[in-house]
């Protein structure tokens, strides 16, 4: 199966009466509402539901094993291959499955704000809000682009196609492939929106680092004075509330580049988790949530149609997908220059990192590698006490390339840029969950906002006994006492313990990374 050949089908298939190409946030609105397929929410956003799957399904996730990258893909659970062979045959099922459809519907734009490096991409839906979805999520195309929009990558995406695994090679009726060779990705058997955005993610983080740009899981703002901050963390640490700063312009608050020209935003829109969403805590997440708006698993009042953020009856994993256009205080186009501070936000259930900390450069990569959260109790079945969870790079599903494809870039751009980083524990203080209390959301921001304006550049720091870390002993804004987490413990000990065993869990969770410098284990690491 040629790179031709799938164009002259998908030609074929395309140029039928049936597909609707890129149709207007109302065209689609009025679509999705005739089919059923969501409904209209108090503040004029869609309400939709995705069903059986309401979060990404990882176990579910290929790349064909193609001979022009298998020599460069990191196999293994996250990485899994799949043949040419099983890729080709499915194809051609989906291609025949769209064939029986009344309509489809086509989005044409692009991955990357910075129209040096951005990458033409083609989405096809079966779903009307879908296809709202990615309208809203990736980058628009002017009226010039349009009539000159050529793809390189495209994205077929059917969640009522369900695959055969005993015939099909896959693991479970849904599955989510891409085809570097093909330049395609197939995603079927699941209606969770996220993974067409996440698809083209990883094809970035395929594709970016041979033009030398750091592909980040991150979000990112910029100053007054043109200072440019970026937020790595993992779901629920913080990371899109934090980037959301009424003083500063956003960049983007998820996906990122960082070429040799500065940072730039791989999409249009935010995808912003709401569950106990506030205007009091959130006001610029809030009020973005209008029409056009997707919102996913939030339970509205059948009759208000009042959207209930609280309530996390199908999934805590509730969603919001919005332009970036529908927040007031951003950077368009999503370019801005190099990064003067970088944070590691993460959200420690144990309890025993402190609320922030100055990292050295051998403790960046020691944490950035790491990528260091909490699964809560609760949040899934049979998880009864805080677990710890390390994903690589603070996006270890999305990277197809060796992690320190993407550490070693990053510590030779914080040394080329000087970049200043801090690790900010957005998580528990005074005992672990259950026992102690989330770290207030104020106390956080005034930390943060003191890195980014220098103030913590020369404080005096305490190097913490078990992790090494370089802890301030004053930041304006919050307690001293909050910012040393033993003292926050009434039970001394019982700190002590709890710390060292978060601390064994990183030493042992480092060993995997074989190749790379000990100095960066040895220096980088927890000393106790």
């Amino acid at each position: 199966m040629s790179i031709l050949g799938i164009s002259n089908e998908l030609q074929n298939l395309l140029s039928k009466d049936n597909v609707l190409l890129q149709l207007s946030v109302p065209q689609l609105v009025e679509k999705l509402l005739s089919r059923n397929e969501g409904i209209l929410t108090s503040t004029g956003a869609i309400s939709v539901s995705t069903g059986k799957y309401t979060g990404r399904s990882p176990k579910d996730k290929f790349i064909v094993k193609e001979k022009s990258v298998q020599d460069k893909i990191a196999w293994g659970s996250i990485n899994q291959p799949i043949s040419e062979e099983a890729f080709s045959k499915l194809y051609d099922k989906v291609l025949n499955y769209l064939d029986q459809k009344d309509e489809l519907y086509i989005f044409n734009g692009f991955a990357g704000a910075d129209k040096k490096y951005q990458l033409p991409i083609q989405v096809i839906n079966e779903y009307a809000w879908h296809n709202l979805f990615v309208h809203q999520l990736f980058v628009r195309p002017t009226e010039e682009e349009r009539a000159n929009h050529t793809p390189e990558f495209t994205v077929i995406s059917v969640p009522n196609f369900k695959a055969d695994p005993a015939v099909d090679g896959t693991n479970s009726e849904t599955f989510i492939i891409v085809s570097f060779e093909q330049r395609l990705v197939l995603i079927g058997g699941t209606e969770y929106a996220g993974e067409m955005k996440k698809s083209i993610f990883s094809v970035m983080n395929f594709l970016l680092p041979e033009k030398n740009i750091l592909s980040m899981h991150c979000s990112a703002n910029v100053g007054l004075e043109g200072d440019v901050a970026l937020f790595f963390g993992l779901s629920g640490t913080g990371k899109t509330t934090l980037s959301a700063d009424a003083n500063r312009r956003l960049i983007g608050d998820d996906e990122h580049g960082w070429s040799p020209n500065g940072v730039f935003n791989i999409e249009g829109g935010c995808y912003a988790k709401t569950i106990n969403l506030s205007c009091e805590k959130e006001p610029q997440i809030y009020n973005a949530i209008k029409f056009g708006t997707v919102l996913e698993n939030v339970m509205i009042d059948s009759e208000s149609r009042l959207p209930d953020y609280d309530n996390g009856a199908l999934t805590e994993n509730t969603r919001a997908a919005y332009p970036l256009e529908a927040l007031h205080n951003i950077v368009l186009p999503s370019v801005a220059g190099h990064p003067n501070t970088i944070v590691f936000l993460t959200a420690d259930a144990f309890g025993v990192l402190p609320p922030i900390a100055k990292l050295t450069k051998e403790q960046a990569m020691f944490h950035f590698l790491s990528g260091y959260t909490s699964k809560l109790a609760g949040t899934e079945r049979g998880v009864t006490s805080p677990e710890a969870t390390f994903s690589t790079c603070f996006g270890a599903p999305f990277l197809p390339l060796p992690a320190t494809v993407y550490a070693e870039m990053l510590g030779k751009k914080i040394l080329e840029h000087n970049a200043k980083v801090f690790l900010v524990n957005t998580g528990w203080t005074g005992g672990e969950y259950g026992v102690g209390t989330r770290m207030k959301l104020s106390f956080t921001r005034a930390m943060v906002q003191a890195a980014l304006e220098g103030e913590l550049a020369n404080v005096e720091t305490v190097k913490d006994e078990i992790f090494g870390l370089n802890i301030p002993v004053h930041v304006a804004g919050v307690p001293d006492n909050i910012l040393m987490p033993n003292k926050t413990w009434s039970d001394q000990e019982a700190y002590r313990l709890k710390a060292k065993e978060l601390s064994a869990k990183f030493r042992e969770n480092f060993k995997k990374f074989s190749n790379v410098p000990s100095e960066i284990a040895e220096k980088g690491g927890p000393i106790a």
